[in-house]
């Protein structure tokens, strides 16, 4: 049975080389795309959003912010903009992150402010759906690299 090889890159790190995948659920720029072994060659944007490998009864989780998916018939190519394993997530932090962005809308200033307010508002909500969903609740006090939104 064909199984995908899939590679999640940002400009920090290789996140993720693996091969035996049997499928991918990406966020697409127009919505959620599944992607099965022989899948027809395709390049799309990718959305903010949680990525699903799904190898035998499992599924992992990745959330990526952005970036491009490059699809072959036997290999899915992400390049993100930023990106972290859901094991990766630290709740706390992204709650904080939240009350932060939630605090810089209230207080509106420029639209360029607003702007980047709601991005780190929506890439903390992220953060906290997948988070408390894959039960991780990581709790570091080292910055994680391409975060951005902190």
């Amino acid at each position: 049975m064909a199984k995908l090889n899939v590679e999640i890159v940002t400009g920090e790190r290789l996140l993720l080389s693996e091969g035996d995948i049997d499928m991918v659920v990406a966020p697409g720029a127009a919505g959620q795309l599944g992607v099965l072994p022989q899948h027809a060659p395709l390049v799309t944007l990718l959305d903010a959003g949680e990525l699903r490998l799904k190898k035998g009864g499992t599924e992992r989780s990745i959330l990526v912010f952005g970036g491009f998916m490059e699809v072959t018939p036997d290999k899915v190519i992400v390049l993100a903009d930023t990106a972290e394993h859901a094991e990766e997530i630290d709740v706390a932090r992204a709650e904080e992150a939240r009350k932060r962005a939630e605090a810089a809308i209230v207080g509106r200033g420029e639209t360029v402010e607003l702007e980047h307010a709601l991005s780190a508002l929506r890439r903390a909500n992220l953060r906290l759906q997948v988070g408390k969903r894959r039960g991780t609740g990581v709790t570091s006090n080292v910055p994680r690299m391409g975060s951005g939104a902190e």
